[in-house]
């Protein structure tokens, strides 16, 4: 092994795009470059909505060709999609996109079975309609699922033709509301009385396992010189994420920003209580034994959206104009489940702003500052209510993710939440990704020892509460109207 920092290619997957990034590890050294940017575009079939998951697979192989000599590689991605393979290991189909329309009125029917409660008692898995147990129930009836094999999570099914063999990464699999979050294993009274068959699923890894070796072929495509190991890390995004989190203490919360916003604190142990289900929080598993317990938040898929709407404006520009713009003067829900499909953004938000008794956005400025104003709040709600629902102090919120580009939406999260936030590790899930594989080869720490690398390596902005309390409240008022 050499002395000097090996090299890891993480492979990092998001909802609109993929990219392949090289990090390089030392005592004092978390580097952390992009090699390749593809895009995910999902691809509306007859059928519906899908994954072109065989797109996002030439992705990888381009990204690895274009990383160079690599000591490990990873692959992580977002959560609860997955896709089928039959007896020969061939895939079934595309993917599932969790955004597709399958799932509407399931989970009535699954709560038939197994009451809502029984359910977030089991698993501790909020209430989303993409949920996989979700999927699954939709899809139990269909051809693909009787002839399937095998059931691979997204990350786990490229890491599966990367190697040619299966896994099943448990932050991930935290997911999908069949893992017991106190065991840390499956729930295997749950998926018995739901006839979820779990011998679908490969073995269960946790982040570092070893996930194999890459292939002879892959190795040809992409000119690598093997053995080349893969790494199970993080898998889920967010587990990576968190994992890049510079706390220096335990009295933090984090936000994960990026498509989705992911609120909420890091503990020991679950919180299964109803109060908690009524308020929707999640409890997903992360790494070295933690619990990660937040709420998701519909985040900046909402100006993501707006801005394909808009034919894709500059967004530096954008923002400038958006500094400009009154504050809190028209606000929505960022956590409403109908702004979950793609399609007319600015005029649904317009709609619900009219709908609600609030001034109508109507310029681009308008709608994005609503998007904004209305983002912090949501951060603030989660993690105010993360602190009660938790009994857990907080006296630091740490923005990571693609939302640290945005200094106004963190001044805004600051401002809502009364609380100093510090943003940084814009590449949250990548760093997160690249520390768990250099732990597996020895060069990197426990958890604390990571984050003190990672506080010690990348550039962090601390942003004061300032603002006016009363117009925030005002605005919350408004939001809560029947």
């Amino acid at each position: 092994m050499s002395a000097g920092p090996q090299a890891y290619a993480a492979v990092d997957l998001g909802a609109a795009s993929g990219r392949v990034m090289v990090g390089r590890v030392g005592p004092d050294l978390l580097e952390l470059s992009e090699v390749h940017r593809f895009p995910n575009r999902p691809v509306r079939l007859p059928e519906g909505l899908r994954w072109d998951v065989l797109a996002l697979y030439g992705g990888v192989l381009d990204g690895l060709r274009a990383a160079g000599p690599v000591d490990s590689v990873g692959v992580d991605g977002w959560a609860v999609d997955y896709g089928l393979l039959d007896a020969d290991g061939a895939l079934l189909g595309n993917p599932v996109h969790y955004r597709d329309s399958r799932t509407e009125g399931v989970a009535e029917k699954v709560w038939a079975a197994v009451p809502a409660e029984e359910l977030y008692a089991a698993t501790g898995i909020q209430y989303a309609p993409f949920n996989t147990l979700y999927q699954l129930a939709a899809a139990r009836s269909t051809v693909r699922l009787a002839q399937a094999e095998r059931l691979l999570l997204i990350p786990d099914l490229l890491a599966y033709w990367l190697t040619g063999e299966h896994g099943t990464e448990l932050t991930n699999a935290s997911t999908t509301q069949l893992i017991d979050p106190r065991t840390r294993t499956w729930s295997y009274d749950i998926a018995e009385r739901l006839g979820v068959d779990l011998a679908l699923f490969a073995p269960l890894r946790r982040p570092g396992d070893p996930a194999g070796l890459l292939r002879a072929e892959v190795l040809q495509e992409t000119g690598l010189t093997g053995p080349v190991p893969v790494t199970a890390v993080g898998s889920h995004d967010t587990a990576s994420a968190v994992a890049a989190v510079p706390a220096t203490g335990a009295r933090f919360a984090y936000i994960c920003t990026g498509t989705w916003s992911l609120a909420g604190l890091e503990l020991t142990a679950p919180v299964l209580t109803e109060e908690s289900r009524a308020a929707n929080f999640t409890n997903e598993l992360g790494l070295d034994g933690t619990v990660r317990y937040l709420r998701n938040i519909m985040g900046l898929w909402l100006l993501q959206e707006c801005q394909r709407a808009w034919g894709e404006p500059d967004l530096g520009l954008l923002l400038r104009e958006v500094a400009a713009a009154c504050a809190l003067r028209s606000v929505v829900d960022a956590g409403d489940t109908a702004f979950l499909a793609p399609g007319r953004m600015p005029e649904r938000i317009a709609e619900a702003c009219r709908m609600s008794g609030q001034p109508v956005p109507v310029t681009r400025a308008e709608v994005t500052r609503c998007v904004l104003d209305s983002l912090a709040l949501a951060h603030r709600r989660a993690v105010a209510d993360t602190r009660r629902l938790a009994d857990h102090p907080v006296d630091v919120v740490y923005l990571v993710g693609g939302g640290t580009r945005d200094a106004l939406l963190c001044q805004l999260t600051a401002d809502a939440c009364g609380l100093p936030v510090v943003a940084g590790a814009t590449e949250a899930a990548a760093l997160g990704h690249v520390l768990v594989q250099a732990r597996a080869r020895g060069r990197a720490g426990d958890l604390p020892a990571m984050r003190a690398l990672l506080a010690r390596t990348q550039p962090l902005t601390r942003y004061a509460p300032r603002g006016d309390g009363a117009r925030r409240r005002a605005a919350e008022a408004r939001l809560a109207r029947p």
